[in-house]
C-alpha cells in the first residue's frame, strides 16, 4: 500500500506518496491520506504552497494493480465510487487557496497524470516519463484527463497522448507546456524550493482569488472573463481586511504583513 507521508517546512507542505514497491500506486487507503493532508493544509493559514512527488523513481503509476482487480470485478461498486472521490479529491486540490507544484520524480501515468494536470506548476526531472496510458489498456480516464489535458497543452498534444499513447521524457515535458521546467532528478527539489520560495510571503487571498480568475479562464468567454475580474475585484476591496496593506508596506518602506486566513 502507498502511504501519504506530510512535511511541513516553513510555509511549504510536502506530500509524498510513499509506496515505492508498488510504484506509488493509488488505492482507497492512500486516498484517504491525501484527502488528510489536503485537508491539514487548507486548516494552516501559515502555508503558501504545497508540493506533491513520490518516492524514489517513480512519482505514480496510477490505481494499485490488485485493487484494479476489485474494481473490474464490481465496476458500479467499487471502481465508480471510487473514481468520482478521486474526481473529487483532484477537484479540490485544483481549486485549493494554495498554489501546488507537482514535483514529477518520474514515472507519472494514468491516475497519476492526472494528479499531476490538477496541479499549478510541474517540474519534471529530466528521468521522468509521463503518458496517460488509459487507451492502452482498454478504458477511458475517469478523473479529469480529457478534459484538463487539452486546457494545458493544446488539442493536437492531447489527442497525441490520450489517444496514440506518446509518452513525453525529459525535457520535452517542459516543451510541450505541461511543466514549467525539466532538470536532471538530482537538483529537482533545489528546483521545486526556488519556485516556492517565489511562491511565499504573498497574500493568500490575492493567490486563491488569482487562482480562481486562472481556473475560470479556459471556460468562458473574454468578456465574461473580464466581468468576473470586475467582480472578484470589487469583492476583494469590500471583503479582504488588508487589501491596502502592500500599497501601505511600500509607501512606509517595509515589509508586508498578510493576514493568512
Amino acid at each position: 500500500m502507498t502511504k501519504v507521508d506530510v512535511k511541513v517546512t516553513g510555509t511549504v507542505m510536502t506530500i509524498t506518496l510513499n509506496g515505492p514497491e508498488r510504484m506509488n500506486s493509488l488505492s482507497p487507503d492512500t486516498l484517504d491520506g491525501l484527502d488528510a493532508a489536503l485537508d491539514a493544509a487548507e486548516r494552516d493559514g501559515s502555508l503558501t504552497s504545497l508540493v506533491i512527488t513520490g518516492t524514489g523513481r517513480t512519482f505514480s503509476v496510477g490505481m494499485d494493480i490488485g485493487f484494479l482487480g476489485e474494481c473490474f470485478a464490481d465496476p458500479p461498486g467499487v471502481f465508480v465510487p471510487f473514481i468520482r472521490r478521486y474526481h473529487a479529491f483532484l477537484d479540490r486540490l485544483e481549486a485549493c487557496p494554495l498554489p501546488s507544484v507537482a514535483a514529477v520524480n518520474g514515472l507519472a501515468r494514468a491516475g497519476g497524470f492526472e494528479l499531476l494536470l490538477a496541479c499549478d506548476f510541474v517540474i519534471a526531472a529530466d528521468e521522468a516519463k509521463v503518458g496517460d496510458t488509459h487507451s492502452d489498456f482498454g478504458i477511458v480516464p475517469g478523473a479529469g484527463a480529457s478534459q484538463r489535458a487539452p486546457r494545458k497543452i493544446g488539442d493536437q498534444r492531447a489527442r497525441a497522448l490520450l489517444l496514440a499513447g506518446r509518452w513525453l521524457k525529459g525535457p520535452e515535458i517542459a516543451d510541450w507546456g505541461l511543466a514549467l521546467s525539466s532538470v536532471p532528478r538530482a537538483e529537482l527539489m533545489d528546483e521545486v524550493t526556488r519556485l516556492t520560495d517565489s511562491l511565499g510571503n504573498r497574500s493568500r487571498a490575492v493567490t486563491a482569488t488569482l487562482k480562481r480568475l486562472l481556473n475560470a479562464a479556459p471556460d468562458v468567454t473574454l468578456a465574461e472573463g473580464l466581468r468576473l475580474e470586475r467582480e472578484l475585484f470589487t469583492r476583494f476591496h469590500e471583503e479582504v481586511a488588508d487589501a491596502d496593506e502592500g500599497y501601505r508596506a511600500y509607501v512606509e518602506k517595509r515589509d508586508p504583513v498578510w493576514n493568512r486566513r
